[in-house]
């Protein structure tokens, strides 16, 4: 996993450090105006023979609890935490955000097509924070021919990145 975010740092002329480790046993003694993750999430019985992809996939190797516990640690008074998650776990994620004093102030729930559930959330929330949450419209990433939808081309083209799923031989 750590080569698919070196690769995305390089292609897309990014500045970063980057780090190999267990996150909530990792001393980390400076605080962040922004945390943006992308944690692991799935909750399942089968899983790959790759311990690198269950790593990064399954929650068990990251529960919610300890990983928003964690955020909470080095994230500034107001600081600003926004990550994706499974959308099939909004109640725990809401509820654990709002225990830690972190105010999920946008909520934005992500559907592959616009007949599909969505398999994803995206939440951006900030420490301290007494707004009220706004969800927003969904965001439908491909269209009925299983294009990228306008918006998702559009967030590309804006970040001025690409997708590299797949393109990483580990």
């Amino acid at each position: 996993m750590l080569q698919y975010a070196q690769k995305n740092y390089t292609i897309n002329k990014l500045e970063a450090k980057a780090y190999l480790g267990d996150f909530i046993h990792t001393k980390i003694d400076e605080q962040f105006d922004f945390i943006v993750s992308n944690p692991p999430f799935y909750n399942t019985i089968s899983q790959s023979e790759n311990e690198h992809l269950n790593i990064a996939r399954y929650s068990y190797h990251l529960p919610i609890d300890d990983f928003i516990k964690k955020v909470k640690s080095i994230l500034r008074p107001r600081g600003r935490f926004i990550f994706c998650y499974d959308a099939k776990q909004i109640d725990i994620l809401l509820y654990t955000l709002i225990k830690y004093k972190i105010n999920p102030e946008t909520v934005r729930f992500v559907h592959s097509k616009i007949d599909r559930e969505s398999k994803l959330v995206m939440i951006s929330a900030r420490m301290n924070s007494k707004s009220m949450m706004k969800v927003l419209s969904p965001l439908i990433v491909f269209d009925k021919d299983s294009n990228y939808n306008y918006e998702a081309k559009e967030a590309f083209i804006k970040a001025s990145t690409n997708s590299i799923k797949g393109d990483c031989d580990i």
